[in-house]
């Protein structure tokens, strides 16, 4: 049998403090598959390294020409990709990746996190993991996931749990889907892939993200359409709750664009209610359900989804498998 061929793409991320000329250097280096002889017996590489920032200063459109590169890879035989990212936004990136990237060939995010000093035999350890999760048969089918600390997770799912425990990350409604045990990736779970966005359609439109806090009364929601923004996402409380006053105000943003309700909680699920309270149902005024996605994820898709400028129809829609 043949060995799994992986494309593995660096865009830095890693959080040292290095400036970015070492930084790139250091990456660029353990990128190469001579740097982990475990590669040998795991797959044949092509490696490439695209960014040498830390992660907080990656955008969602340098996302999008990761996916669109991991795509042209898989295009041309490569059985799966992994993507060497910092910690700060690799739940957001992993999403990106996991709407665009539509192939049933696996893509795995490495959380590469490293202190001052460089990439060492630490940081290409995880890399070794992520690169097993990658080759394994198993993995096909799952879409884009997240690998930290021997844990696999769902892009999904996946939120970051603690910055300062070397790249924690949980998935609060799930749970990781495996566990790498002596080097191999065991599978307990499989996610049903949903439906994927072209990679080719450009970067997500501009969704505000806004967290509703006790006493705040909306004042600067009409300010939002003049802003440019095409969109937003309103993390309410518990359910997708907000204070009374609030209700008038969020509705006429709702009528003006798209408005997608989600909750501040970890694992908040906001749906469409059975039986709605009318004065208190911002579903009811044109708001639409996050489902169990999180605030930050429901920005991304609903980003996504108005990349052709269809509003509300495609808003919906996009929502629609999450609920």
């Amino acid at each position: 049998m043949r060995r799994p061929r992986l494309f593995i793409i660096s865009v830095g991320g890693a959080e040292t403090g290095m400036p970015p000329e070492e930084l790139g250097a250091a990456l660029g280096s353990v990128v190469l598959p001579a740097t982990v002889p475990a590669f040998a017996a795991i797959a044949d590489v092509d490696s490439f390294a695209l960014l040498h920032v830390p992660s907080a200063s990656l955008s969602p459109a340098h996302l999008v020409d990761v996916a669109q590169r991991i795509e042209d890879a898989l295009a041309t035989g490569c059985d799966g990709a992994v993507v060497m990212h910092g910690a700060d936004t690799i739940e957001e990136s992993a999403f990106i990746l996991d709407l665009l990237v539509g192939s049933e060939n696996p893509v795995v995010v490495a959380a590469m996190c490293c202190g001052g000093n460089g990439l060492g035999a630490r940081q290409a350890a995880r890399l070794a993991v992520a690169v097993a999760v990658a080759a394994a048969p198993e993995a096909r089918g799952l879409g884009t996931m997240v690998v930290a600390k021997d844990e696999i997770h769902a892009a999904r799912f996946a939120q970051l749990s603690h910055a300062r425990q070397g790249a924690s990350f949980v998935s609060p409604l799930a749970g990781p889907i495996g566990l790498i045990v002596e080097g191999r990736p065991r599978f307990w779970a499989r996610v049903s892939r949903l439906p994927c966005f072209p990679a080719y359609d450009g970067p997500p439109r501009q969704v505000a993200l806004l967290r509703w806090t006790m006493g705040d009364d909306g004042r600067w929601l009409g300010s939002l359409p003049m802003l440019g923004y095409a969109g937003a996402v309103i993390e309410g409380m518990g359910a997708g709750n907000v204070p009374m006053e609030a209700m008038r105000p969020l509705g006429e943003l709702a009528a003006r664009m798209p408005v997608v309700l989600a909750s501040r909680s970890t694992t908040g699920l906001v749906v469409a209610r059975r039986r709605p309270r009318a004065d208190l149902d911002l579903l009811r005024l044109g708001l639409i359900p996050a489902g169990w996605l999180s605030g930050l994820k429901a920005r991304l898709l609903l980003g996504v989804a108005l990349r052709g400028g269809t509003g509300h129809a495609a808003a919906a829609a996009a929502f629609a498998h999450y609920q």
